[in-house]
C-alpha cells in the first residue's frame, strides 16, 4: 500500500498550503473496518495549522481530491477516507506481484549502504543451549530483513571464545580430565569438566586463582594453555555446526573474541593518550559519571583484558573494515547496561559514529519455565530440542498425510520452522516460554500453520495445472484478468492484506522487530483461508477460476517472501 499512501500524500498535499507530502503520508492510517474505506487521514492535527475544524478540512479535502487510484473520498466525523478502484487495484497488484515474483516486497533503500550484525554468539566449550537461539533466529531474521532492502549485511558470529573461563576449563582438564572422552563426547564433556569446576571452588577457592593465572597465560601466548584452547574451540564449532545447519542459518564472518587480540593494544593506547583511562586498585576504567553510569571496566589488576576491550576493539574494525551505516548487536537485554557503556566510551573517544552503534535487545526464553545455567548444568541442549520438534512434526505427517513424500525432509523443515516461528512471533523484548503444544499445533498462529496454509495454495495451483507445477496455467496474466470478479469482501481481505507487505518489510527494518513479519504472515494466511473456504476456487467457469488461481498465486508468494525473512523454509507439500 505504500505506492497508493503516496498517490494520496501527493494529492492531498497538493490542496494544502504549508504542508508538506511527507506531513500527509505520516497521517495516513489503515481504516479498522473496510466500510470506512481503505485509507483514512485523521484532520486534528491539521486544526491548528489551518485555522479550521477538522470536519470542515475533511470536506474541503473532499470536494478536491483528485487521483486516479481512488474511487471516491467522504468525509466523517473529521475523518478523510478514501476509496480505492477496486478493479485497477486488483490488476495493478496482481500485475506487481506476478512479475516480481522471488523480490516481491523487497526495496533498494539500503543500496550502497553496510551494516554489520552482531549474533547468536555462543561460547566456546558450553552447550549450544536454548538460551542462544533467540540471537541466532532474531539476528538472522534481521540479516535477511535488510538485505532483502538492499542494503549489503555483514552477518558476524562473535564467539564467545576468550575470558577466564578458559582458565577454569584448563584447570578442570588437567586436573579431572582425559582426551579420549572429551573427543568421545565433545562439549558434553566440556560441560561436566567446567560444572565441576564450580562445585569444587566452592570447597577451595584457590581453585578461582589458578584459573586466573592460566587464562593470563593465555593472553601472553603460553604454548600449552594456547593448544588446549585451540582444541577446546575446535571441537565446540563441530558442535555449533550441526545446529546452524538445522536452523540453515550462516554467517559472513566467525571472529570470535581472540580475533581481536592485538587490535586491544592500539585502542588502550588511545585511551590514554585520551585521558580516559584511570587506576582504580589496580583495575583500568573509564568513568561514566556524568551519564549516570558505572565506570566501564577495561583492564584487570593482572592486565588481562574484559568484554569491554574486547568490545571496543571489535567496534573499531568492523567500522574500519566494513563502512558500516549500523551496527547491530542482537543480544538479551540483561547486557543493556554493558552496551550503554561501551557505546559512550566511544563517544567519549571522539568518534561521531557512537549513535550507529545499537543495542538489540530481547528477553530470555525458557522450556516451560525452567530457568538455565551452565555453571549448574542445567540447561536444554537446543541440538535435542530441534530433533524432538523434528521428531514431533515426523509423528504428526504419519497421522494427518502417511502417504507424503519426502517425509523426513518435511518434517525437517516443519519441526525447525516451529521453534523459530514460536520465537519470533512475540515481540522480542518479551520474555518466551516454549510450549510443545502451542509450537507444534497446525490450527493456531503457529509455523506449521502459516507453512501449512502455504502448502495448501501450491496444491490448489497443482491441482488447476499438471498435478506438479505450482505455476499459473498458461495465459493467466493480470492483464487477462476480470478484476470484477475480485470485488467480493473475501478476494479484497487478501489484496488488501498482500499490498501491505512491503511496507511490513520497512517496519520491521526500521523497529528491527521480525515478529512484525511473523503476525503479518498469520494476517495473510487468516484472509487466505476465509477466502479459500468462502470462494470456491477450480470452478467451472474458466473466467472467474483464473481470477481466483491468481490470487492464489499471490498469495502463495507473499507467504513464501515472507516465511523466508524470518528464516523458515517453505514445503510445497505437507
Amino acid at each position: 500500500m505504500i505506492r497508493y499512501k503516496k498517490l494520496a500524500a501527493a494529492a492531498i498535499a497538493n490542496t494544502l498550503e504549508g504542508v508538506s507530502e511527507e506531513d500527509v503520508f505520516g497521517l495516513l492510517e489503515y481504516p479498522p473496518n473496510p466500510e470506512m474505506g481503505d485509507l483514512s487521514m485523521p484532520c486534528f492535527k491539521l486544526s491548528k495549522a489551518l485555522r479550521k475544524a477538522p470536519q470542515a478540512i475533511a470536506e474541503g479535502l473532499k470536494e478536491q481530491f483528485s487521483e486516479d487510484a481512488f474511487e471516491r473520498a467522504e468525509a466523517v466525523s473529521g475523518y478523510l477516507n478514501l476509496f480505492l478502484d477496486k478493479s485497477k487495484f486488483a490488476v495493478d497488484l496482481i500485475g506487481d506481484i506476478l512479475s516480481a515474483g522471488d523480490t516481491y516486497g523487497s526495496a533498494d533503500i539500503g543500496k550502497g549502504q553496510s551494516v554489520v550484525i552482531d549474533y547468536s554468539s555462543p561460547n566456546i566449550a558450553k552447550p549450544f543451549h536454548i538460551g542462544h537461539l533467540r540471537s541466532t533466529v532474531i539476528g538472522n531474521a534481521l540479516r535477511k530483513i535488510h538485505a532483502f532492502l538492499g542494503f549489503n549485511v555483514v552477518g558476524v558470529n562473535h564467539l564467545g571464545d576468550w575470558g577466564t573461563q578458559f582458565g577454569k576449563l584448563i584447570v578442570a582438564y588437567q586436573k579431572w580430565g582425559n582426551a579420549e572422552k572429551v573427543e568421545a563426547e565433545g562439549i558434553t564433556e566440556l560441560l561436566r569438566l567446567y560444572v565441576y569446576f564450580h562445585e569444587q571452588a566452592e570447597k577451595e577457592p584457590a581453585l578461582e586463582d589458578e584459573a586466573r593465572a592460566w587464562f593470563t597465560s593465555l593472553e601472553r601466548g603460553d604454548a600449552e594453555a594456547f593448544k588446549l584452547w585451540q582444541w577446546f574451540v575446535d571441537i565446540s564449532l563441530k558442535e555449533f555446526e550441526k545446529i546452524y545447519s538445522l536452523l540453515n542459518v550462516s554467517f559472513d564472518a566467525f571472529t570470535g573474541e581472540s580475533f581481536y587480540m592485538d587490535k586491544m593494544g592500539p585502542v588502550i593506547e588511545r585511551m590514554k593518550e585520551l585521558n580516559l583511562l584511570e587506576e582504580d586498585e589496580g583495575t583500568m576504567l573509564v568513568r561514566l559519571d556524568e551519564f549516570n553510569m558505572p565506570p566501564a571496566l577495561m583492564l584487570k589488576k593482572d592486565g588481562s583484558s574484559l568484554y569491554h576491550t574486547r568490545d571496543m576493539a571489535a567496534a573499531l574494525y568492523r567500522k574500519d573494515t566494513y563502512h558500516f551505516v549500523k551496527s547491530l548487536y542482537v543480544t538479551s537485554y540483561a547486557q543493556n547496561l554493558h552496551f550503554q557503556q561501551l557505546f559512550k566510551v566511544i563517544e567519549k573517544m571522539g568518534y561521531d559514529w557512537a549513535d550507529q552503534l545499537i543495542h538489540v535487545p530481547f528477553g530470555q526464553v525458557s522450556l516451560e519455565g525452567a530457568s538455565l545455567s551452565t555453571r549448574k548444568g542445567n540447561v536444554v541442549m537446543l541440538e535435542d530440542l530441534l530433533n524432538q520438534a523434528i521428531a514431533k512434526t515426523r509423528e504428526i505427517i504419519e497421522t494427518k498425510n502417511a502417504n507424503l513424500e519426502n517425509k523426513d525432509e518435511v518434517a525437517r523443515q516443519v519441526g525447525v520452522g516451529a521453534i523459530i516461528f514460536n520465537d519470533l512471533y512475540s515481540n522480542r523484548i518479551k520474555d518466551v516460554v516454549f510450549s510443545w503444544e502451542e509450537a507444534l499445533n497446525f490450527d493456531g498462529e503457529t509455523g506449521p500453520y502459516a507453512q501449512y496454509t502455504h502448502a495448501r495454495a501450491c496444491s490448489v495451483l497443482r491441482k488447476a495445472g499438471n498435478g506438479e507445477s505450482i505455476d499459473l496455467p498458461a495465459g493467466v496474466t493480470a492483464a487477462t484478468l476480470n478484476p470484477a470478479l475480485l470485488q467480493n469482501p473475501e478476494a479484497q481481505g487478501v489484496l488488501s492484506e498482500l499490498a501491505r507487505f512491503g511496507e511490513r518489510v520497512e517496519q520491521a527494518m526500521e523497529k528491527l522487530e521480525p515478529s512484525i513479519i511473523s503476525r503479518y504472515v498469520i494476517d495473510v494466511c487468516q484472509a487466505f483461508n476465509r477466502f479459500y473456504h468462502g470462494c470456491p476456487i477450480l470452478v467451472d467457469d474458466i473466467e472467474l477460476r483464473n481470477a481466483r488461481l491468481a490470487l492464489v498465486k499471490c498469495v502463495q508468494i507473499t507467504l513464501r517472501n515472507g516465511l523466508a525473512l524470518i528464516g523458515l523454509e517453505t514445503p510445497e507439500k505437507i
